[in-house]
């Protein structure tokens, strides 16, 4: 590997080792704090793996739910962490042009994929399906185009075998690794944390030998982000934002030239359509 390898690394929740219950997922909810250790186990896998490639910075995303789930005080003390809700870019923010390689940590399947351990897109109940440009698109799909948007590939994507096919399928050869195998959506066969984070580690650093291997994924401008909800009281609030537009009575769409307002009108979406919803629970 080269000299001055940045390392960009957004870490979801639902494929973190170990992790088969939405209520792991959520503060306050049973067996949440211990979630919470195994998804900086994850990343600090991910972490370790780039440092023993010769990675010169590695920056860490906190990409679940409230983005306040990773632990600051066990995570690697060579990385830097970002926190919080309110982030334009959301799964991606900070995410830019200056990193030579992006890694996804505790992705999952996209909506409806069999097998797919806490499968969704975005949200749990409010979204049946999600397209980037006409295309059915997971969440590894679009991160991994925001990725492309700034020049930088994806080698590493992390989770249940469901995503690890959807990645592969996607993005060709990148580097992935299965932390568990589903059985059905709040079932599956995991391996122990320190078995799947071994895998974890050794696989950042495969992936960062062989830099040379990998190139951005690229969606060709304009982009169109479709969205079919559940609801159409979802859709129709959804709509009423300037530059979106109704494709249907559940189905919202908005065209832009510049990735970063995919990401951040997606966000706004979501906070919408979770008002809308009506408190109706994060997956189903």
């Amino acid at each position: 590997m080269g000299e001055r390898v940045k390392v960009y690394l957004s870490v979801d929740m639902e494929g973190v080792t170990g992790l088969t219950d939405p209520e792991e997922m959520h503060a306050g909810k049973r067996g949440y704090e211990r979630g919470c250790e195994l998804m900086t186990g994850d990343a600090n896998a991910a972490v370790e793996g780039a440092f023993a490639a010769g990675a010169s910075g590695v920056l860490v995303n906190d990409a679940h739910g409230s983005t306040k789930n990773l632990r600051i005080d066990l995570l690697d003390p060579r990385t830097s962490l970002i926190r919080g809700p309110g982030k334009a870019q959301r799964m991606a923010h900070g995410l830019d042009g200056s990193f030579q390689a992006a890694g996804f940590v505790g992705y999952h399947a996209r909506a409806g994929v069999p097998h797919g351990v806490l499968n969704h897109t975005w949200m749990g109940k409010e979204i049946q399906n999600v397209y980037l440009n006409g295309e059915l698109c997971g969440e590894t799909r679009l991160v991994a185009a925001c990725a492309g948007f700034h020049g930088v590939p994806v080698v590493l994507v992390t989770g249940d075998e469901a995503v690890g096919d959807e990645a592969r399928e996607l993005l060709g050869d990148v580097e992935t690794v299965a932390v568990k195998k589903g059985i059905d959506k709040f079932s599956a066969e995991l391996l122990p944390p320190v078995v799947a984070q071994a895998r974890i580690r050794e696989a950042m650093t495969r992936a960062l030998g062989r830099l040379t291997d990998f190139t951005p994924y690229v969606v060709q401008a304009p982009y169109t982000l479709g969205v079919e909800w559940n609801s159409t009281a979802i859709a129709a609030a959804v709509s009423l934002i300037p530059g979106a537009k109704s494709a249907g009575p559940r189905h919202t769409e908005f065209t832009t030239g510049d990735f970063n307002q995919i990401m951040a009108l997606f966000g706004l979406f979501a906070s919408i359509a979770g008002q809308v919803a009506c408190g109706s629970g994060p997956y189903g």
